[in-house]
C-alpha cells in the first residue's frame, strides 16, 4: 500500500466537518486541505462558515481565502493546487486532512479532470446576463432544448452547473456531460473516504442555528459590501443571492433569512445525494471520534 495518505473528511453542510479534520489533523500533526468552492475566496469570510481564527491556528489549512472573487476557480483550478499542496506537505508528514462539501471539487482530486475545451469569458458573460434577465425557468427552457442529455441527468437545480453546460454546448456544439472521465487517474497516494451524517431534523436544527448566529456576526453587512460584485460568479451563492434580494427591496431581511436557509437545507439534501453515490465512504456521526479512528487505523494501519 501507499506509504502516503489522504484522508477526506466529508458530508453537507454545517454537518461538523471541520471541527472533526482538525482533530484528526492534530493527532496526526499534519494540515488540511480545504474543498470548499466559496472559502477558497478571501472576500467571502461569514457567509461561507470559513474556519474560525482558532482552528485556522490549530492546524495549517490550504485553499482558504487563497484566491479572489475576481479570479475564475473551477474544479479543475482545484484539481491542480491540491495535487500541488499535497506534494509539499507530504514532504513533511505521511498523513494529508482534505475537507469540504464540494463534491465535484473532491472528485477532481481522487479521480481527475478531463482536457476540456475552454468557453470564451464572453459567452459566459451572455448566459449569466440572460439568466439575471429571464431567471431559472428561461435557463431550464434553454437546457432542454439545447443540451437534453445535461437535462436529463445534470444537476437541474443548480443554476451555475446549468449555466456551465449551457455556455459549453453554445461554445462547442457538444454536451458537457460527455467529457466524464471514464477511469480515475491513479494517484501516488491512499485515499480513505469518510462521509458524516445526522439525523435530517438534527442537520437542519444545525443549518437554522448556523445562520442565525452568520446574522448576528454581521452576514448583512458582509454582503453590503460586496453589493458592487454581486454579477461574479463567486456571489451567486445561497447567503448572498438572498441578502442581496432584500437589499434590493424584494423581500424583508426575515423573508430573505428565511430563504437562506430553506435554500441550505435544499443545498444540503443535493450533497447528501451526490455523496451517497459516491464509493468507498465509510459513513459516521461527526462526535463518533473512536468510531472514525478505528476506521482510519484498520483501513491504513496508521
Amino acid at each position: 500500500m501507499h506509504p502516503k495518505t489522504v484522508i477526506i473528511i466529508t458530508g453537507p453542510t454545517a454537518v461538523g466537518k471541520t471541527a472533526l479534520a482538525v482533530r484528526i489533523a492534530e493527532y496526526y500533526r499534519t494540515e488540511i486541505i480545504s474543498a470548499d468552492s466559496r472559502q477558497c475566496f478571501h472576500e467571502l469570510n461569514i457567509g461561507v462558515a470559513r474556519p474560525s481564527e482558532n482552528e485556522l491556528r490549530a492546524v495549517p489549512h490550504h485553499f482558504i481565502a487563497s484566491h479572489s472573487i475576481h479570479e475564475d476557480v473551477t474544479a479543475a483550478v482545484f484539481e491542480a493546487y491540491a495535487l500541488h499542496a499535497s506534494a509539499q506537505i507530504f514532504t513533511r508528514s505521511d498523513v494529508i486532512v482534505m475537507t469540504g462539501g464540494t463534491g465535484l471539487y473532491l472528485r477532481a482530486f481522487t479521480e481527475g479532470m478531463d482536457d476540456m475545451p475552454q468557453v470564451p469569458k464572453a459567452l459566459r458573460a451572455e448566459v449569466q446576463t440572460l439568466f439575471n434577465a429571464g431567471g431559472i425557468n428561461w435557463l431550464r427552457n434553454a437546457i432542454v432544448a439545447e443540451d437534453p442529455l445535461f437535462a436529463e441527468e445534470g444537476e437541474m437545480q443548480n443554476p451555475q452547473r446549468m449555466m456551465r453546460a449551457l455556455s459549453f454546448i453554445r461554445a462547442t456544439g457538444v454536451s458537457i456531460r460527455k467529457f466524464r472521465r471514464r477511469t480515475g487517474a491513479e494517484r501516488p497516494f491512499r485515499i480513505i473516504r469518510i462521509g458524516l451524517e445526522l439525523p435530517r431534523q438534527e442537520l437542519y436544527d444545525r443549518i437554522e442555528q448556523r445562520v442565525d448566529l452568520m446574522v448576528e456576526a454581521g452576514l448583512l453587512q458582509e454582503v453590503e459590501s460586496l453589493l458592487p460584485y454581486r454579477h461574479l460568479n463567486a456571489l451567486q451563492t445561497v447567503g448572498y443571492k438572498e441578502l442581496f434580494n432584500h437589499l434590493d427591496g424584494m423581500v424583508n431581511l426575515e423573508e430573505a433569512i428565511q430563504m437562506v436557509k430553506q435554500h441550505t437545507r435544499n443545498y444540503a439534501k443535493r450533497q447528501m445525494t451526490w455523496f451517497r453515490k459516491e464509493d468507498g465512504m465509510a459513513w459516521f456521526h461527526p462526535g463518533d471520534d473512536k468510531s472514525v479512528f478505528d476506521w482510519i487505523r484498520r483501513s491504513s494501519q496508521l
